[in-house]
């Protein structure tokens, strides 16, 4: 008997689970046209390699742009904010191209948790303007990588077996759900 390996996506606007053992946000730059490509389903394949098994919360709408869709630009900094609460691990995947995808939430989101403990950060090494955030990454002993396979790999490898939570303790991350203080 072969025993299948079940990922959760959780797209733009979906409800966030009401049980999670392990999860994570993929930040980053969106495509906001069909004619750009988006680097999320190629980080879905490879977390599916990998044998992920737990919840991915995805800022894209399951069918596509948000061009197509009755979109609410507050409902989805509301969505993505509960998604980057929640989240276990937020990996940060910066390929950054000024003409497409210029990443500039990107930028605000990384401000925000770049010291949280939660985050892996990669970025392809042709990435433009990307140095202050490499740089902060280092001085913050940030994991950071250079090919989205080892970025997700890493962030895989930290999840480890998780932890089940339920209802409200599913806000809790896991990086505060482990230590010996919170679960006193």
């Amino acid at each position: 008997m072969r025993y299948e390996i079940i990922m959760h996506i959780v797209y733009t606007g979906e409800p966030f689970p009401e049980k999670v053992v392990k999860s994570m946000f993929l930040a980053g730059p969106t495509p906001r046209s069909v004619d750009v490509k988006s680097w999320r389903p190629e980080a879905l394949e490879i977390l599916k390699k990998l044998g992920y098994d737990g919840h991915i919360f995805v800022p894209e709408w399951r069918e596509g742009p948000a061009e197509e869709k009755d979109f609410s630009y507050e409902g989805q900094i509301n969505w993505e904010t509960d998604g980057l609460n929640r989240a276990d691990k937020i990996i940060f995947w910066v390929p950054r191209n000024l003409e497409t995808m210029p990443a500039l939430t990107t930028n605000v989101e990384w401000g925000t948790w770049h010291d949280s403990g939660k985050v892996v950060f990669g970025a392809p090494p042709h990435a433009p303007k990307n140095k202050y955030l490499k740089l902060m990454a280092e001085k913050l002993f940030v994991p950071q990588f250079e090919t989205l396979e080892k970025t997700l790999s890493h962030a895989v490898y930290c999840l480890d077996e998780g932890a089940e939570r339920n209802g409200g303790e599913c806000k809790v991350p896991l990086c505060i759900w482990k230590t010996e203080s919170f679960q006193l």
